[in-house]
Formats: C-alpha cells, sequence, structure tokens
C-alpha cells in the first residue's frame, strides 16, 4: 500500500526534546493564557487563575500517567503476551513509571478538572463551574495543538489502510515502531478536525445553558463519544471487553454527563449573569437611576 502523505521529518526538535512535547506545551499554555484573558474580561476573578493554572497542569499530568500505568498493568495481566512487546508490566518494572512516556490528553483534561474541581472545595471565591465553561473553547483547541505533535511524532496512529489519504511514517526516530513503512488511518488529523468543529460548537453555545458548568459538561460528553468511536480505528490494546482503556473511560463518563444533562442543564434566551461566579453584576440605568423605560 502506497501513502498518499509520507511524514518523515524528525521528532525530535533538538538534543532529546521531541516535538510532541514542545506541542504539549504550547496547548497548555494555550489554555492558560485563554484562562487569563477570560478573568480580565470579568469572567471570575483573576486572582486565583494562576493557582488553579498550576494545579491543574500538576493534577493533569499525574492522573494522565495513572490512567496510562493501570491501562498497562492490567493488559500485561490479561494479555501477557503483550507484555514487553506493546505495553509495560509496571508491577515488574516500577521506575518505568517515571519515564517520559505514557501521557493522555483525555487523562490530562479529567486530572487538571479534577484538581481544579477540588481547589474550588477550599476557595469557596472560586467557582468551577464558571470557570470550565469560561474555559473549555479553548481546552479542545489546546488538545489540538497536542495531536500536531502526535502527528509529528509517530503515535496515536490508526490501523493500516488502503485510503488514498492514509499516512505512512519513515522515520527511525518516529514512535511508529514495527509500523513502519505501513500505510495507516491519520486518526491524530481527524482528531484535529474534530477539535476544531468542536471548537465552534461550543463557541455558538456559550451563554445558552444553565447552570454553571453545562458547556464543559457538554465538551466532555462530545469529546467521550468521539473517543468511544475513533478508537475502532486506532491502534491499541484490548483493555476490557475488547475495548481500548480510553473507550472505557468514554462510556463511564457518558453514564455520568448524559444524565446531569438530562436532569440539571437548562437551555436560556441570551447571555444572563451567573450570580454564582462571584463577578459583581452591574444594574441597568433605569435602575440605577430610578427611572423606567417605556
Amino acid at each position: 500500500m502506497l501513502a498518499s502523505i509520507t511524514i518523515s521529518v524528525n521528532p525530535i526538535a533538538f538534543a532529546s526534546v521531541r516535538w510532541y512535547g514542545i506541542m504539549i506545551a504550547l496547548g497548555i499554555a494555550f489554555v492558560v493564557v485563554w484562562a487569563v484573558w477570560q478573568a480580565r474580561k470579568g469572567k471570575f476573578s483573576s486572582d486565583d487563575t494562576m493557582t488553579a493554572a498550576i494545579i491543574g497542569i500538576i493534577s493533569g499530568v499525574i492522573f494522565s500517567k495513572v490512567l496510562h500505568v493501570i491501562d498497562n498493568i492490567v493488559v500485561a495481566k490479561v494479555h501477557p503476551e503483550l507484555a514487553g512487546v506493546t505495553v509495560i508490566d509496571y508491577t515488574k518494572y516500577p521506575m518505568q513509571i517515571f519515564s517520559g512516556a505514557g501521557l493522555s490528553i483525555e487523562g490530562a483534561a479529567l486530572g487538571a478538572a479534577l484538581g481544579i474541581w477540588i481547589y474550588s472545595r477550599f476557595n469557596r471565591n472560586f467557582n468551577f463551574g464558571v470557570v470550565t465553561d469560561a474555559i473549555a473553547p479553548a481546552i479542545v483547541i489546546g488538545q489540538a495543538i497536542g495531536r500536531i505533535g502526535c502527528t509529528i511524532n509517530g503515535c496515536c496512529y490508526g490501523l493500516p489502510t488502503s485510503l488514498p489519504w492514509g499516512i505512512m511514517y519513515t522515520n527511525p526516530a518516529s514512535e511508529a515502531g514495527n509500523m513502519l513503512g505501513v500505510t495507516v488511518q491519520p486518526t491524530t488529523v481527524y482528531e484535529i478536525l474534530f477539535d476544531l468543529m468542536l471548537f465552534g460548537i461550543l463557541m455558538s453555545l456559550r451563554n445558552k445553558f444553565k447552570p454553571a458548568g453545562s458547556l464543559f459538561i457538554i465538551y466532555l460528553s462530545f469529546y467521550a463519544a468521539w473517543r468511544i468511536g475513533i478508537d475502532f480505528i486506532r491502534d491499541g490494546n484490548p483493555f476490557l471487553f475488547s475495548l481500548h482503556e480510553a473507550q472505557v473511560v468514554g462510556i463511564i463518563i457518558l453514564l455520568i454527563t448524559i444524565p446531569l444533562l438530562i436532569i440539571k442543564t437548562r437551555f436560556v434566551k441570551g447571555e444572563q449573569p451567573d450570580v454564582s461566579s462571584g463577578v459583581p453584576v452591574p444594574l441597568p440605568p433605569s435602575i440605577m437611576t430610578g427611572s423606567a423605560e417605556k
């Protein structure tokens, strides 16, 4: 099979730094800058924005790594023939946990949200729902930037294909491994396009739903459904019921978010101030002056 697109670029930018890591850092930076911008627009208090960002980054990395370790351990135990081939049995090689490999975008988003939510429990002036709604569109752009890194890195690729838009990795430093020279589905490119589409959807839905946090739940639902679907054509290891770990996590997310959307979320017309955000809402001139419009 011949690939329409051959990716031969060196995934190592300089020294031992890979383009993947650079793109992940740029994606995180984009979300932080967006959050600061939203704070300056008065969406929420800017005092705790950087603290929440630091907590979110740390918890995102930790949770992402935890999901990766669990995935490898389970697969290695259930499918021992894959241990040492496509997965690492971390129960035998615990020090490998601290290697740079094994970070998932899905795990990073969930971990960051969990860390920020815990922070909001200790800081009552920090409204989790308002903040996550404000940065939800930025998260998907951050993910798209990260997937550019995946595309260069040669990871997260799809199954072999004969489609004319398939891609082929040829650089020996690529993470494609034994798939070098094989035409595969460009699943990372698919996700970049999906993220851009989801960004447009989330931007169009801003201020359309209450209570605060609804837009973030909508984002989680869309992305969970996407991961369940795309992983059927993406390379990976069977985690549970022949599904990848990301698909299992996606199903769990949908089992939580769909009932929340049905029970709690409501559509509102136009932009309405959310008094729960802690941001002062200016009164209309007619109220301030005591006059009435007719």
